[in-house]
Order: structure tokens, then C-alpha cells, then sequence
């Protein structure tokens, strides 16, 4: 099934042939690339290392036949999963066609060909014409080498032949904050934007050994992102999978040899290891990068996505003493502290190497979270706590400084307390309005508070289309205890990037002036707006509690030489030589309309809900729910007995019904559309083992 809009098309299918990758074989030695890392001694463009490679097969000594490749990246938690395993993991389908697609059959078999062309040639002119050449495979051939996609072949599109296109003198160097690029935008806002295949390209350095940390991974996918010449070398994954999960990573990296694990530990329920770094060791030097991404494909995708990006760090001079390399902002500290809280012997290594170079150009504070409980000193070293001692040691006030706005912009949202004096409009605003000493006791009243969170009409007008909703889980149980919040929310508009349609799963905070044209600080991490990633206060404020892992870097104008930033107008094309900051959204935010509201999902629905004629996936607290009566059947076939609304096709997920269907129940509801309904795990068992046989099946479009 497909839809059209104004983005393009996107199409949810059943078909077999997206189940596995097949997984790139290393090729022998090439020569190593003679471009130094330098970004200042780069040609324009450079398109050479993105050309498209044959896909090759693991070295291994296994027999392939009797390994399986699953292409589904491996999922944290089972939140994560609910949410994006419709992305990720197909669920096989019998190879029966539709109904749709069998009656066409039937009808062309019978003698009768039906078309919705006005154009049509008839058959009997079609008689005296020459026999035509079966269609070449070569269409065939670019479908396959498309990732796995749940919603058809054609969902992911082909980028251009100048995507990869990379004009590193456009690139902001200044700052080191880069957008990812994305596919189906104008080239102009891709001009200064990094995919991951140039992040592991030669032309930043030739890689002897790469670590990545990470929350979600796709195994195969991540090995084609790296030349082909950098395939084989060593990689480390950090993770914070657990039993199955775990099981299954080990399993997907079988045909990588040169993979290796390291995992996380997760002492603290609830907790994941969200962190999303790389560390980069060339032969000449080492390089830091601290993003949004998770390592699966539709996050380099259609999305908004940020990172910064360290300069080559060069190696010190043998016997220098082990404070040497430091920068003005401890990051070379700091980064130690934080790999040495895993306390894991797989990074010992990397933490000698970082140790040998030299990072002493850093202009960026790092910002972390670890999982445990900390008192005394120890509370300021993590989570939110980290952040306000910093904004204390290295901002001034300003003049008017209630009026300046304290914007957040994320991806997901958790459980907050009954009002926000439990903990958003307290502890957290309390640091996000410090600005240096002595700092206000609590946080002012007066300082307004900005979230900017996708609406449902957002995500719906979107590149991905309804897709997009996976990456932005938001409970409705948590929504319905937290109505309060609804209030803060802006919507996503980001015109000044291009990326508008891209929904975000970037992550930024910032303080900013009352005409949105400064910037006091600016925050991208990997952090939502929740307790677990930012840590929360106990035993009357003398310890903090952190669940989770997590990484950001804090821009400090102080840093800069400047007493602010002033926000880029003209972010793309991206210019060396700006001195705005490049804010990858519209300021100032739109506030909610009476008609927005945010996407939630349900992760206590199952079968006897539904059975019940209760919605599996709601858009707010109390939504008009769309009932489709006299649904019936099971997890491979749908009917719907009423008159007036048809199923025309539907497909099955782990955790979606994606149903094309056509209503005219009400003007409201008087339009024909494909939508997808979220269904939790426990409600697929159920529908394996019986039949759906409610009189009315409620369900609301994503």
C-alpha cells in the first residue's frame, strides 16, 4: 500500500524480500588514501569515497548458509521497541497476494482488464504491435540494495548523485556543530551537513580503530557506512543491552570478526544506556564526536539530527606528563572521568590513547550522565547538577535576565510528578535559569519556560509520514498524569534549516534573549526531558539519582571570547566565517494551536482492551477515536462488514495494523487514507491465538 503527499510516496508492505542484509565481505588492502585530514587544506568537494561499492559477503569461515543476518537493529528496552520495531522488524508474511491484488488477478484472468487510466491503449490496438523485451532487472537490482523497510521497497528513496557532496570549506569550524543531512530537502540546506559515510570517510583522517556508543544499533548496516578499506578495522560497541537483546547483538556482529562488545552496566531500573559517541583513532591523531543518531538507517534518514565534532586531535610528544593536552574547559578530564565510570577493562585501552593526545583546542564543555546515586562533591560531576555548577562558574548575568526564555527541544518525554513543582518548574528549571554567582536559591517564577515537541500534525505532514512517530515515544499514561505540561509545548518548525518536514530527534537547550536573537548557552546532547536522563533529587537535596547514560556538549560564549551568540539568521548555506550561532530550529517557537496536541502510545494495551472497543494508540488524553465497526478477523486478513467505511487492505507488525482505508462517517472523517495503529507486544500474542471479533475495533491514526 502506498500514499502520495507533497513528500513523496511512502508504502507499507509485506514482502519477504526486505527480511535480511546481506552483509559486506572485507576486500583486500587498498592503497591508503593520500588526503590529509586537514580540513584546511581540503579541495571544495569531495566525492570519491561515496561512490556506490558492490556489496560484499563476511569473512568468515563459517558456513554462510547457516547463519542468519536479521536486519532489525537491536532495541534497549522494551519501550523503544514498542515503539520502533515496525521500523526495524518486518514480521514475515504468507506469500498469498492481497485481496485487492487477487481479485485484480482473477478479473485479468477472466478475460477483463480493469484500469483507473483514462489513457489506457485497448487491447485490440496492442495486436499488430511487435513483441516487446522483458523489462531489464536493473530497477530489480536498486530495490535490493535498500535497507529493510516495513512500510515497502520503495520507502527508502535513493539519494541523489551529489548527496555526498561535501564542501568542506563551507563547513562551520567555528563552532564544530553540524547538522546530519537529509534526503528529500534542497541541496542548499545539505551544503555544510554531514552524513555518516563522510564522518568515516578518509577525508577526516585514516582510521586504524573506531569505538562506538550507542543505544540502537543495525550491525550490517553500520559496517557498509565505513569505506571499503576501513571495514575490517577494529571496532568496540558500547551498548546497555541485556539477555535476549544482548544475545541478539552477539548474533548479528557473528559475520564481523573485527567486532567486539563492551556492555554497560545498568544497575538502576529503568535505565538505558542512551550515550551517542564516537571515538576515531587515524594514524594521524584521534578525533571525539558526540550526536543524536542511533546506528540504524532511518535515523540518517529523514530527521533532524545533530552532533558536534572535535577537531584532529594531534599526539603528544613522547614523556610529556599527564596533565599535558588539556583544554581551557577540562574536556580532556572530563572525558576520562566519564569512560572510567563504566568501569569496564574493553575501554582501558582507549583510555591510554586518549591520554597520549593532545586536546587542548577544545572550546566545549562535556555534559554527562551515569547511572547511580552521588553525594557531596561527587553530585555536580553528572546530570543536570553538572550543568548548573558549569552555567555558575562561567556565565555573568545579564540585564533583564527573568525576561530571557529557557527553551528545551527533545524527542521524548518522561514522567515529571503530578505538577511541575515536583520536579521541571523546581530542581530543573533551577539550573537551566542559572546564569553565574551567586546564583537565585529557587528558580524564578518569572523566567518562561519553552518546550518545543512535535505535534501530531507535524509528524503527519512529515518526510517519513506517520513513521515518524516511533521516534518520538511519549507515553499516554504518563500524558494523562501530567496534563499540566501540555501547556509548555511548541510545535517543530525549522524553515531557516530546511527541515521542517525532518522531525527531530536532535536534543537542545538554551538559554535566549527575550527577541530570540542571543544566546546566553546552548546544549545538544543525547538527554530528554526526563528524571532518568537528568538525574533527580532525594533525601531532602543531599544526593542526586541518575538511571541512565548519557553525553552532550555545552557551548559556553565565555569559551568564544563573547559575551553571547548571536543566533544565525542564514544557517544554510553553512559559512565558514559566521560568527552566528547555528540554531537548527525557528525562533521564536510556535506555540500549540487549540487543535495540536502530542503523540502518545499506549504500552498497557492487549486484546481484551481491543476486544473492548478501547484505542491502542491515542493522540492526547481524551481523543475522538475513530470506530470502525464490524471489524473482524485475524492477524493476516481484516474485513470490515459496514457499509459506509471500508478496509480496502491492511498489514500486520509486531507492533502496528496498518490499515488503507476509506471513511464517510461523519465530514470529519469523510477522506480515504492509510493509517498506522500502534499495538503493544501482549496484544500481538493475543491476536495469534484468537480472532479479532469485536463489534466496534477503536483505533486513532499515528
Amino acid at each position: 500500500m502506498s500514499q502520495d503527499s507533497q513528500h513523496g510516496k511512502w508504502t507499507i508492505s509485506d514482502s519477504e524480500d526486505e527480511d535480511n542484509i546481506i552483509p559486506p565481505t572485507p576486500q583486500k588492502d587498498s592503497n591508503k588514501p593520500s588526503i590529509k585530514p586537514d580540513l584546511e587544506r581540503k579541495p571544495d568537494k569531495i566525492t570519491t569515497f561515496f561512490k556506490q561499492e558492490p556489496k560484499l559477503s563476511p569473512k568468515c569461515n563459517e558456513d554462510t548458509h547457516s547463519v542468519n543476518h536479521p536486519s532489525a537493529p537491536s532495541m534497549g528496552s522494551e519501550a523503544r521497541t514498542a515503539t520502533h520495531v515496525n521500523q526495524t522488524n518486518p514480521v514475515k508474511y504468507e506469500s498469498n497476494p492481497s485481496p485487492s491484488v487477487k481479485r485484480k488477478r482473477e478479473t485479468e484472468e477472466a478475460g477483463w482488464n480493469l484500469s483507473s487510466s483514462d489513457d489506457e491503449t485497448p487491447t485490440s490496438a496492442l495486436k499488430n504491435e511487435p513483441k516487446k523485451s522483458k523489462v531489464s532487472p536493473k530497477r530489480k537490482k536498486t530495490e535490493d540494495k535498500r535497507p529493510p523497510s516495513p512500510h515497502g521497497t520503495s520507502y527508502y528513496k535513493e539519494e541523489p548523485a551529489d548527496f555526498f557532496e561535501t564542501n568542506l570549506l563551507s563547513m562551520n569550524d567555528m563552532y564544530r556543530f553540524y547538522l546530519n543531512k537529509v534526503t528529500g530537502i534542497p541541496k542548499k540546506f545539505n551544503t555544510g551537513a554531514l552524513h555518516i559515510k563522510e564522518i568515516l570517510s578518509p577525508m577526516f583522517g585514516t582510521l586504524k580503530e573506531s569505538a562506538q556508543f550507542n543505544y540502537c544499533f543495525d550491525i550490517p548496516w553500520m559496517v557498509e557506512q565505513y569505506p571499503p578499506e576501513f571495514r575490517d578495522k577494529p571496532v568496540i560497541l558500547v551498548h546497555g543491552e541485556k539477555r535476549e537483546s544482548k544475545a541478539r547483538l552477539i548474533e548479528h556482529a557473528k559475520p564481523y570478526p573485527h567486532i567486539c562488545f563492551c556492555q554497560a552496566k545498568l544497575d538502576i531500573a529503568f535505565g538505558t544506556h542512551h550515550t551517542k559517541m564516537m571515538l576515531l583513532w587515524y594514524e594521524e591523531g584521534f578525533r571525539v564526536i558526540i550526536l543524536t543518531s542511533n546506528l540504524i538507517r532511518a535515523d540518517w534518514y529523514q530527521k533532524t539530527q545533530g552532533m558536534w565534532m572535535s577537531p584532529l586531535y594531534p599526539r603528544l610528544p613522547e614523556g610529556s606528563p599527564e596533565t599535558a593536552g588539556e583544554s581551557p574547559t577540562n574536556f580532556k578530564r572530563d572525558l576520562l572521568e566519564y569512560l572510567e565510570a563504566y568501569q569496564a577493562p574493553e575501554l582501558a585501552e582507549w583510555i591510554d590513547r586518549i591520554k597520549q593526545h593532545d586536546l587542548s583546542e577544545t572550546r566545549v564543555y562535556l555534559i554527562g550522565s551515569t547511572p547511580g546515586r552521588y553525594q557531596g562533591p561527587a553530585m555536580e560531576k553528572w546530570g543536570h547538577l553538572r550543568l548548573r555548577k558549569l552555567l555558575s562558574e562561567h556565565t555573568k548575568p545579564v540585564q533583564n535576565e527573568e525576561q530571557w526564555h529557557v527553551l528545551g527541544q527533545f524527542s521524548s518525554i518522561g514522567s515529571m510528578g503530578l505538577d511541575k513543582t515536583k520536579w521541571l518548574a523546581a530542581e530543573f528549571q533551577r539550573t537551566l535559569t542559572t546564569l553565574g554567582k551567586p546564583g537565585k536559591s529557587l528558580a524564578n517564577p518569572e523566567t518562561q519556560m519553552l518546550l518545543v515537541y512535535p505535534s501530531v500534525e507535524n509528524v503527519r505532514t512529515s518526510l517519513e509520514g506517520c513513521p515518524a512517530g516511533g521516534s518520538l515515544p511519549y507515553s499516554i499514561q504518563t500524558a494523562q498524569k501530567q496534563l499540566w505540561l501540555h501547556s509548555y509545548f511548541h510545535g517543530w518548525h525549522a524553515d531557516v534549516t530546511g527541515r521542517s518536514n525532518a522531525m527531530p530527534h536532535i536534543k537542545t537547550y538554551m538559554r535566549v534573549s527575550p527577541d530570540f536573537t542571543q544566546l546566553a548557552w546552548f546544549l545538544v546532547t543525547s538527554a530528554n526531558l526526563s528524571k532518568a536522563a537528568w538525574g533527580t533529587l532525594e533525601k531532602n537535596n543531599t544526593q542526586i539519582m541518575v538511571r541512565s547514560y548519557e553525553l552532550g556538549v555545552l557551548y559556553l560564549p565565555s569559551a568564544f571570547n563573547m559575551s553571547t551568540f548571536p543566533v544565525e539568521k542564514n544557517v544554510f548555506p553553512a559559512s565558514s566565517s559566521s560568527k552566528g550561532f547555528p540554531v537548527p530550529f525557528d525562533l521564536p517557537p510556535q506555540r500549540y494551536s487549540s487543535k495540536d496536541h502530542t503523540l502518545q502510545y499506549s504500552s498497557y494495551a492487549t486484546g481484551e482492551h481491543l476486544s473492548q472497543g478501547r484505542s491502542a494508540f491515542r493522540e492526547r488524553s481524551e481523543p475522538s477515536t475513530m470506530s470502525i465497526p464490524g471489524i473482524v478477523g485475524g492477524p493476516r486478513q481484516i474485513r470490515n462488514s459496514a457499509s459506509s467505511q471500508s478496509i480496502m487492505n491492511c498489514a500486520w507488525s509486531r507492533s502496528t495494523v496498518d490499515l488503507e482505508y476509506s471513511l464517510c462517517s461523519s465530514p470529519r472523517h469523510s477522506w480515504k487514507c492509510m493509517g498506522s495503529f500502534l499495538i503493544s507486544s501482549r496484544c500481538w500474542d493475543h491476536l495469534h491465538k484468537t480472532e479479532l471479533t469485536s463489534d466496534h475495533l477503536c483505533l486513532t491514526p499515528l
